[in-house]
């Protein structure tokens, strides 16, 4: 299945805004999570660092390890998990099930739509 054109881009759109959103979330969630401010500040600059080291490596258009597609998904469903529990953490359960489901539409629309244009 492919997406037609303005759709493929606001599809593709979306996905850098769920990628930032993701990263905003857990440099929120190590905020709060800790009450010592040099840990705090810690935890708000590791996590969000550690999942776009792990996004870079593995999971983007560009990425250093190239996987395959399943392994691709896999470290996907790794930081964007991770933000919905931080959501759901965070006391924000409404927030966190509608992340993940609009992160899992986009995932799988992106994924179908990648795989028929490679195969064209």
């Amino acid at each position: 299945m492919t997406l037609p054109g303005p759709l493929h881009w606001i599809n593709e759109v979306l996905a850098f805004l769920l990628e930032l959103a993701a990263l905003a979330v857990l440099a929120w969630w190590g905020w709060q999570s800790v009450e010592n401010t040099v840990l705090r500040l810690l935890v708000a600059v590791a996590a969000p660092a550690a999942a776009a080291v792990v996004w870079g490596l593995f999971a983007s258009p560009k990425a250093t390890i190239v996987l395959p597609l399943a392994g691709v998904l896999a470290v996907k469903a790794l930081v964007f998990g991770s933000a919905a529990l931080a959501l759901y953490a965070l006391g924000r359960h409404s927030w966190a099930a509608v992340f993940a489901v609009v992160v899992t539409v986009n995932t799988v629309l992106a994924t179908l739509d990648r795989n028929a244009l490679m195969h064209k």
